[in-house]
This record gives structure tokens, sequence and C-alpha cells, in this order.
């Protein structure tokens, strides 16, 4: 058996993780190589000014400060070994006698890059050891008090980097969390949508399917031939039941699915009433093409209200109303109050309320003074028409 290969997604990953480490890398070699003309150019400049240098320039100290600036190509890959490496040359370019020059500006970008990097728990250490390192040169080049408070100038060049890199990199670890929380709040309103869409797609289904199976058993032994078309009906039922939960989870794995909307409104109140409720349906305006998810909510709430009607009233009957405004779709849907409610529990009416404002629609649901319940959604179109 010859083991599979790398997906479609794994080796575009794969491409884009190695498009991104070329940049890097060509990033951080570009870097070095200026920092190194720069620090040989001015190092060359400051020499010839400078009056205080204990030994004059020479190639030895034009080789220290080259490599110092060409370790900063592994400033983001191994940025402990790099400002250990660049602390311990400029230590001994500054204990050899050279005069003070660019060569800082390679042990300022090697411990902002530690600090940028690396956790506190790793870069303070290597921090300190690097300070440490750099003020060799303050005990070995003069005596006295006056060489100990050149520490302190000199502390800078290690302390300031240092806090920056921290700082920036606390920013991005913040913001890392904030889009990983985002992440997951997607996600979970992801599942949320989904679990909203199979509990419409199967209570529908179910509950027209009860309803003929007890209709079935009712009239079994006196009319077998009613049996007949009540398990005909059951039969319809769970097919088109089924066909729109795979439509549904197949949107999920994005499919080119056709999923339910208001130009399937006949179907779905063919099924209610096969399932024995019965709609009247009234249409205002122009029917016209709504965006997709305008469309599928608008058919998810009368799907859910007229499965509601069906679960919950002796009296099956409901009226529809659909009515196509400029910047709008209004559903209003009406059933005769019977028994101790008329709305449902579950997810429900909570699921159309929160598909309903997830659109910056109204919503409203619940019992009028003439002993009805009533549905009524407002789902804006942004003026499509």
């Amino acid at each position: 058996m010859c083991a599979s290969g790398p997906t479609p997604r794994e080796a575009g990953s794969a491409r884009i993780h190695r498009m991104r480490a070329l940049r890097s890398w060509s990033a951080d070699a570009a870097l070095a190589v200026a920092i190194t003309l720069v620090g040989l150019v001015g190092t060359t400049i400051a020499d010839r000014w400078s009056d205080t240098a204990i030994r004059p320039l020479d190639a030895l100290g034009l080789a220290v400060v080259a490599a110092a600036g060409l370790s900063l190509v592994l400033r983001r890959r191994q940025p402990v070994f790099t400002a250990g490496a660049v602390a311990l040359l400029t230590s001994t370019y500054l204990v050899l006698g050279y005069t003070y020059g660019p060569i800082m500006l390679s042990l300022v970008v090697a411990v902002y890059s530690l600090a940028r990097h690396r956790p506190p728990s790793t870069s303070a250490p290597v921090a300190v050891g690097v300070l440490a390192v750099l003020l060799v040169h303050v005990l070995t080049t003069g005596s006295g008090l006056p060489s100990l408070l050149g520490a302190i100038p000199g502390s800078a060049w290690v302390a300031v980097p240092f806090a920056i890199g921290s700082v920036l990199r606390v920013q991005r670890e913040a913001a890392e969390r904030n889009r990983a929380e985002q992440l997951r709040q997607r996600v979970d309103d992801e599942r949320l949508r989904i679990a909203q869409e199979v509990h419409d797609v199967v209570g529908h289904g179910l509950a027209a399917i009860k309803m003929q199976a007890d209709v079935a058993l009712h009239v079994l032994a006196k009319k077998p031939e009613q049996a007949e078309v009540a398990l005909e009906a059951i039969s319809r039922t769970s097919s088109d039941a089924l066909d729109e939960l795979r439509a549904t989870l197949a949107v999920v794995r994005r499919s080119d699915v056709r999923t339910p909307g208001l130009a399937r409104l006949d179907d779905l109140l063919q099924r209610m009433r096969e399932a024995g409720l019965a709609v009247e349906l009234s249409t205002a305006g122009q029917p016209r093409q709504l965006p997709p998810v305008v469309d599928l909510t608008g058919y998810r709430i009368l799907q859910e209200s007229l499965t509601n009607v069906l679960r919950h009233t002796s009296d099956k009957r409901a009226e529809v109303s659909v009515e196509y405004a400029e910047d709008a779709v209004v559903l209003t849907i009406t059933n005769p109050l019977s028994g101790p409610g008329g709305g449902g529990g579950g997810l429900g009416l909570p699921g159309m309320r929160q598909r309903v404002a997830s659109l910056g629609g109204e919503f409203t649901a619940g019992p009028t003074a003439d002993r009805r319940f009533t549905v009524h959604a407002r789902l804006p179109t942004g003026g499509t028409g």
C-alpha cells in the first residue's frame, strides 16, 4: 500500500510557510549587510575624528565590526546566540581600545531581537549576561569610581532596546490572543448556526412525519386506503427532509448546493398541508431575488413557525403573509390559539429571534388580544430589487 501524499491544502500551507521563511531570511540578510556597511564606514569616519581611542583602527577592528553586523542574519532564528555573539564581539572591540562607534548599533539590534522573539524567562537572563559582558571594558580600560560610573550610560545600550522589544512582544501576543478569540467566536457562531439549521430541518420533518403517522395509525383498521396516503406523505416528507439536511451539510463543506429560500415556499406549504395543516398564503409586492442569507432566514422562519403550529396547537390552521417592501421582506404567520400556548419552546423562537437580529431586522412573537398567536419578522434587504 502506497502512502498518500499531502493534500492540496497542506501543500499550499507548506508553500506559504516556505515563502514567509524565505522573505524573513532575505530581510534579515539585507539588514545584516546594511548594518555591516554602516558599521565599517561609520567606524572608519569615527576613528579619524576621535582623539580618545586607545588603539587606532586596523584590520582587526574592522573585522570585529563586520562580524558583529553579519551575526544579525540569525537575529530571528537564533536570537540568544546572536545576542551573545554580538555582545562578545562588541566587548572585545571596546576592551582592545578602539573608539566608540556604529558597532553599538549591532548590539542594540541584537538585544531588541532577543526581547522581541523570546519570552522574558529566556530573554531577561541573557540580557543580564549581555550587560555584564559589555561592561567588562569599564573595568579594564580605567580604574576607580569614574570608571564604574561609566556603567550607567553603558547600561542604556542594553536596557533601552530590551524594553522596546519586550513592549512590542507583549503587544504582538495580545493581538494574537485577540485574533484567536475572534476565530473561536466565529467558530462558535458557525456551530450555533449549523445547530439551528439542523434543528429547523429535522424538527420540521419529524413534526410532519409524526402527524401523518398518527393519521395512519388511526385509520389503518377501518380505512386502509387513507393509511396508504398518509404513509406516502411520510415517505415524501422524510425524503425531502433528508435532501434538505444533505444540502445543509453540503453548504458547511462549501459545496455548490442551492439552499432553501422563499422561491421554494410552495413546496414547504405543500408538505405542511400533507401533514394536516391548513395554510393560507397571501403575498404583497413584487417577488424578487433576495440576498442569500435573507432568503434562507425567511424560509427558516416560515418553516419553524408552521412547524410550531403543527406541534403545539389542536386547531391546525395558519395564515402566512409575505410582503416584498422596497428595502425589506416582511413575514407574518398567525394561527388560532388553542391549549396552553402556541409558540412552542426549545430553540425555535430564540433561534428565529437571533437569526433576524443578526441581519439587523425586527422580530416579535406572541399572543394577541383576539386569541391568535402571531410571528412577525422584518428582514432588511438593503434596497436590493
